[in-house]
């Protein structure tokens, strides 16, 4: 019994003697600090610190020269290793910044604060006089003060967790408009890229123009997005004043993080001439923008939509209905259920995420869209149909950038749906190459091949190679499981304000045909060319561009009935899909807030008539059977019922926000379709369509088929 009184007496003399030797924080100690005692610890900090700015510190020559007198405000760390990090700063001038910054990086590792015996960190705000003071002039109250929540033993796992997020939001920094040099995508619309395209397009830039949309950090060393910004700013003085035209609804930055997150709009009402009801549009979402350290990205948005739009625009919706209860797909967005009994309700969601490991390459994997070409058009791949599921690999080095993108898309038909009610699943690969070969010409090579999940085989795992020729990679893997097209791309920078550029197609090819000279349905290809000039008329932010395109009948389609270039019962390259010849005549104006275009196309097509005489393919509907033609020789375009369309439009506007892209803006539509013979699927009209409205442009809507 003695020896176990001894035992608990040892016991509890060991807890009492632990207890007052360990459990108290311990600040930092400063070199020349260690022999002072716990108590004097803090003001020898302080006292050091402040010698060694005033042994450091230089004072900028221009602060100098305007005998200025104030103080730098600062929040900084020592952390658990025993650095010091400014976490904030306030200064009048950003020299001063510099200077303080340069110091507390010269400052020494020192030893860290102690609670519980294990090293943290510890905050404390204080200031620097300008002019500087001698530090035993300072007074200990005045200039730093601890912001760390005193520990005693009674304290607790929540009292840590409540200084753990205090830490947090002291570490929040002004926000910087990081997305400007990330590597997220510059939401794609026309008339946003005519803003910096004369910049990208200059003589002996590296820049390739063609794979949209570009990264920021791409455009990034031609085009100062921050300075534009700033000089459209109204350098409002109120909350709402800056986020109403300046700023994101919320923007924060931290250490290594940064989000920004802004409502979505497109509310808009209209008329249109051939219908006896009013038109509208009424979009709300939420757009997110984000990075995580130096190289992870992502975006996120969501909306829902209800909508009444002009009738040709509706009776196209309906024609792209997919199996199923709901009436239409709203083109470019995706399927609409019935809303009240003559609108539609369509929700959208895109989003991606952007990691980019090496300098040299960026890959992406997401919902969305994506363009290739330099034209207002492609005939390789457009942002015409409806957001789809990719994964993108960017690659670039010397004068060469390689884009490959994957696709997962779907064949919403009824003639092709599963067994369980799901829409059929169609693979698509694409490369593009583009080579800079000069400092005024750039060449480029564009492949896809289409496979389909029929036998649920899956995705092909040799079009999974992004360096491999998917024609021979096609042909090899049999003659009905893929589709696949090439084409050949060129730009030619005639000067720093006129750019020629082209596309040429080809999804089938015989050169015994053409010498022939019969005009065989087996030549089944398109071409493009096109001509921007820059600040035209030496007017700064006017961009004139003429385009032409051209697509022979039964290009893009397929001799088996899912193998056709489309997603969503949309065109996966041209709106128009094939057989047709059109000119595009576009101008652009951009005068700091104010913005114009103006748009004039001009096209023949060919449809079929399918009246129950005639129910021949003509090549006009890139979903038709190929084996249907009405003949093997002879093919035109425009045969079938040949349809002449004009389409006529001006749009101009004001940006509210430019960093949300928030417009208010007018439009009037003028279209006039008129077909050789009306049928059930070509109905003459003559429409004037005008809308007024407010949106957050961050896609391009098409209206011109």
């Amino acid at each position: 019994m003695r020896y176990i009184l001894v035992l608990l007496l040892s016991l509890s003399s060991f807890k009492s003697i632990s207890q007052n030797e360990i459990n108290y924080q311990k600040p930092p100690i400063f070199p020349g600090c260690e022999s002072k005692s716990i108590e004097e610890l803090k003001e020898c900090l302080r006292f050091q610190l402040h010698n060694f700015i005033f042994e450091n510190f230089k004072i900028p020559e221009n602060v100098s020269e305007e005998n200025y007198k104030g103080d730098i405000k600062l929040l900084f760390e020592v952390d658990e290793e025993g650095r010091f990090q400014i976490i904030f700063m306030d200064a009048a001038y950003e020299e001063l910044k510099s200077e303080t910054q340069r110091v507390f990086n010269a400052l020494p590792v020192i030893t860290p604060a102690e609670y519980d015996g294990k090293p943290t960190y510890v905050q404390y705000s204080t200031k620097i006089n300008i002019p500087l003071s001698v530090p035993s002039e300072l007074e200990l109250d005045d200039q730093v003060t601890d912001l760390n929540k005193s520990k005693t033993k009674d304290d607790n796992l929540n009292a840590v967790l409540s200084n753990e997020i205090d830490s947090i939001n002291n570490s929040l920094k002004p926000y910087e408009r990081l997305e400007y040099s990330s590597q997220l995508n510059i939401p794609f619309t026309h008339n946003y890229y005519a803003r910096f395209d004369a910049n990208m397009n200059a003589i002996g830039t590296n820049a390739h123009t063609a794979a949209k949309p570009f990264l920021y950090d791409e455009v990034a060393p031609y085009y100062d997005f921050k300075a534009e910004k700033e000089n459209l700013s109204k350098n409002s003085t109120t909350w709402l004043g800056r986020k109403l035209w300046d700023e994101h609804l919320v923007q924060v930055q931290g250490k290594d993080y940064w989000f920004t997150i802004d409502p979505v709009l497109d509310v808009q009402v209209g008329s249109d001439s051939e219908a006896d009801f009013s038109t509208y549009n009424n979009t709300r979402g939420v757009f997110i923008q984000a990075g995580i350290g130096k190289r992870f990205n992502f975006t996120t948005s969501f909306y829902e939509s209800q909508g009444r739009f002009a009738e040709y625009f509706n009776e196209y919706a309906e024609s792209l209905k997919a199996f199923g209860p709901d009436p239409a797909i709203i083109p470019g967005r995706g399927i609409a259920k019935r809303f009240k009994d003559d609108s539609y309700d369509y929700p959208v969601a895109e989003a991606y995420l952007s990691y980019t490991p090496a300098k040299f390459l960026n890959i992406q994997f997401g919902h969305g869209k994506n363009f290739t070409g330099d034209g207002y058009r492609s005939l390789f791949q457009s942002d015409v149909a409806s957001p789809s599921t990719f994964l993108k690999t960017n690659l670039k080095f010397w004068k060469i950038k390689y884009t490959s993108t994957w696709m997962w898309n779907k064949d919403v038909r009824d003639a092709v749906i599963r067994p369980d009610g799901s829409f059929l699943t169609k693979y698509v690969a694409n490369h593009y190459l583009s080579w800079n070969v000069s400092k005024r010409l750039n060449l480029g090579f564009f492949e896809s091949v289409i496979s389909s999940n029929i036998d649920n085989r899956g995705f092909e795992a040799s079009f999974l190679n992004p360096i491999i020729f998917l024609r021979a990679a096609e042909f090899n893997t049999g003659q009905d499981a893929g589709n696949a097209v090439i084409g050949l791309s060129g730009k030619y920078k005639w000067n720093n304000k006129v750019n020629l550029y082209g596309q040429f197609i080809i999804d089938e090819f015989s050169i015994s045909d053409i010498r022939d000279g019969n005009k065989s349905w087996r030549n089944k290809f398109g071409f493009q060319i096109g001509a921007k000039y820059f600040n035209a008329f030496n007017v700064d932010g006017l961009l004139l561009q003429a385009e032409y395109n051209q697509v022979r009948p039964y290009t893009y389609s397929h001799n088996t009935i899912v193998l056709n270039y489309a997603h969503k019962n949309q065109s996966m390259a041209h709106l128009w899909g094939n057989n047709f010849r059109e000119l595009v005549l576009i101008g652009r104006y951009n005068y700091k807030r104010w913005f114009a275009d103006a748009k004039l196309i001009f096209g023949e097509r060919g449809f079929d008539f399918r009246d129950g005489t005639d129910n021949f393919y003509y090549g006009g509907d890139i979903f038709g059977n190929e084996n249907d033609r009405p003949s093997d020789t002879g093919i035109e375009i425009g045969q079938g019922n040949n349809t002449t369309v004009f389409h006529g439009e001006l749009m101009a506007g004001y940006i509210i926000n430019p960093v949300s892209n928030l417009r208010v803006f007018t439009n009037i539509n003028y279209r006039n379709f008129d077909p050789t013979v009306e049928t059930n699927i070509t109905t003459r009209t003559n429409t004037t369509w005008i809308s007024f409205g407010v949106r957050t442009d961050l896609f391009n809507w098409y209206n011109d088929f």
